[in-house]
């Protein structure tokens, strides 16, 4: 078996990425652009077009600003992962294509930068997971995890 690789790239946050790897990541809305009930059903579904073939997803929110999710990149080809560049330019590409048919905002909808960070252990995993549940209710837009529309979570 090939030794994982670690690569790192710089904009303006640093990005490590390291082969088999699961990540916590965040993205964020341009200027704070507070996404309406329809526009964060498109985040939601773009998320998930892709889940079980390029990456897996354990649980992600799609908030009011910004989006939360903790997944892992699944194997490309025989020895490469899908990049989370390539991930990111999917899900923010479509979803900035679609949002604007339902919100009246013209231009840019999602900062170019992103923040992620390499899951190092299955406590932080699952401090991540609760982190990313408990999110709804710390903003005050739902009472459980459960009634948030936008929350979405692994059932294996």
């Amino acid at each position: 078996m090939e030794e994982a690789r670690l690569k790192i790239f710089y904009r303006t946050l640093p990005h490590w990425e390291l082969d088999g790897a699961s990540y916590f990541i965040t993205f964020n809305t341009w200027e704070k652009l507070e996404l309406n009930s329809e526009a964060r059903k498109i985040v939601l579904n773009s998320c998930l077009f892709f889940n079980n073939q390029r990456y897996k997803i354990f649980v992600f929110v799609v908030m009011t600003d910004h989006v939360h999710l903790l997944m892992q990149p699944l194997l490309k080809s025989e020895n490469e992962y899908w990049s989370l560049s390539s991930i990111m330019s999917s899900i923010k590409g479509y979803s900035a294509k679609q949002i604007p048919k339902v919100m009246k905002h013209i231009g840019t909808v999602w900062q170019d930068e992103r923040y992620d960070r390499i899951v190092r252990n299955e406590e932080e995993f699952q401090s991540y997971w609760q982190y990313i549940r408990q999110n709804p209710i710390e903003a005050g837009l739902s009472s459980t995890p459960e009634d948030y529309p936008y929350l979405w979570q692994t059932s294996e």
